[in-house]
């Protein structure tokens, strides 16, 4: 037959009628997990007489006779059609927020939260991380003389070291503007954090969801991070006279 009326494509000689039939239905059932593609990306091939055709859905066309399109037709277009849902999946990277991982936050918070995340209880996870922060700031200080509130504003109050009330310390000299922008912030932000994360935990019974929960473990994670990264400042101690 005359080009543009023999299919553009036969099977080998040497090919079996089975095994060419039984390659073409493998090809059917990947054009058709592929055929939103075309749409989604808009590619069509424009053929005289028959307006656009999708290269995917009328790639079968090879191999009857009078083929709506050609071998290349097809190559084309399922090449375009790639190299656009890669441009658009690179696309939609650079929008994507990053993954949050809840066992990559601070291993305190994690180790207190961790199982009952695991059994969906978000809101028991989050009050229990916030305590077992707040149980490390005792330790750390000594201090339980207070509740846990003013716990966070004695321990990064501006005032010196007293005896029995040492303070945490943003590491620098004092007069820096960034150090001390640092000692007032984690005064006000863990009192902040204190009264509207574990408090409020604590007093509400409902569920939380998992979203929510993990926002507040990733606030607690930043505290926990910052307390480490502290210097413990403590009044000199008495020494008397000697007899």
């Amino acid at each position: 037959m005359p080009p543009g009326i023999a299919p553009a494509v036969y099977p080998k000689q040497t090919c079996p009628e089975h095994a060419a039939l039984a390659a073409a239905r493998k090809v059917d059932r990947a054009a058709g997990k592929a055929r939103e593609a075309s749409a989604i990306t808009g590619m069509k091939i424009a053929v005289e007489g028959r307006g656009a055709i999708d290269p995917i859905a009328a790639w079968g066309t090879i191999r009857q006779p009078r083929p709506l399109l050609g071998v290349d037709d097809v190559y084309t277009g399922c090449d375009q059609i790639k190299g656009h849902l890669e441009q658009m999946i690179a696309h939609a990277e650079t929008q994507t927020a990053p993954p949050m991982d809840s066992a990559a936050v601070h291993p305190l918070v994690w180790g207190a939260a961790g199982r009952l995340w695991r059994d969906g209880h978000y809101r028991l996870a989050g009050t229990s991380a916030a305590e077992a922060l707040v149980a490390q700031v005792t330790t750390l200080t000594n201090r339980n003389d207070v509740a846990e509130t003013a716990l966070w504003q004695e321990t990064f109050a501006d005032k010196p070291p007293a005896p029995g009330r040492p303070r945490l310390r943003w590491p620098g000299d004092s007069n820096d503007r960034t150090v001390k922008s640092m000692n007032e912030g984690l005064r006000q932000f863990t009192a902040g954090m204190q009264l509207t994360i574990r408090n409020s935990a604590a007093h509400d019974t409902r569920e939380m969801l998992q979203q929510d929960a993990l926002e507040r473990l990733a606030v607690l994670s930043v505290v926990a991070r910052l307390v480490d990264q502290c210097d413990l400042l403590e009044a000199p101690t008495s020494q008397g006279n000697s007899p």
